[in-house]
């Protein structure tokens, strides 16, 4: 496996997959090219073969000088289990630190339990919403009606 710095032209590869890898859920409408074009510097793409399995889009915060976010990430079901995700945050967390950030952000929905699995072993703990849903602490509307997410902060 081989990490690199994500690259605009890789929006053309990675956009037709998200919805494949999230069994059918409509994901690419996250994905804007934007993202592809504007946060190459904290945002990597793993590879296998000349195939991508693998990719995070984060950013180092603009308002908060301490903080940085993980946008997105998503790993090749076929490589699911074989630290691909644990590997992408890593190269993270290390760009964070080397930026002074203490604190890295992230959400999930209260649907993907796989997710809040993953983000938990990574270290990261779950910040008080104001409902709890199947035992996860959760902000309501947080990004619109009946749009719930789970909030994550992790020291670094």
């Amino acid at each position: 496996m081989k990490i690199r710095a994500l690259q605009s032209s890789d929006y053309e590869i990675i956009n037709p997959l998200v919805d494949e890898w999230w069994g059918g859920r409509k994901m690419s409408h996250l994905l804007p090219k934007l993202l592809f074009n504007h946060f190459n510097q904290t945002s990597f793409i793993v590879e296998q073969d000349n195939e991508i399995i693998g990719f995070l889009i984060g950013f180092l915060s603009q308002t908060f000088s301490d903080k940085a976010y993980i946008h997105f990430v998503g790993v090749h079901p076929e490589y699911r289990k074989c630290n691909v995700g644990k590997q992408l945050y890593d190269c993270f967390f290390e760009i964070a630190i080397k930026n002074n950030r203490n604190t890295v952000h992230c959400l999930t929905s209260p649907v993907n339990k796989t997710s809040i699995s993953f983000h938990q072993k990574m270290g990261f703990d779950i910040e008080e919403g104001g409902v709890e849903m199947e035992g996860v602490s959760v902000h309501t509307d947080y990004d619109g009606p009946d749009q719930h997410r789970v909030l994550f902060v992790k020291k670094l």
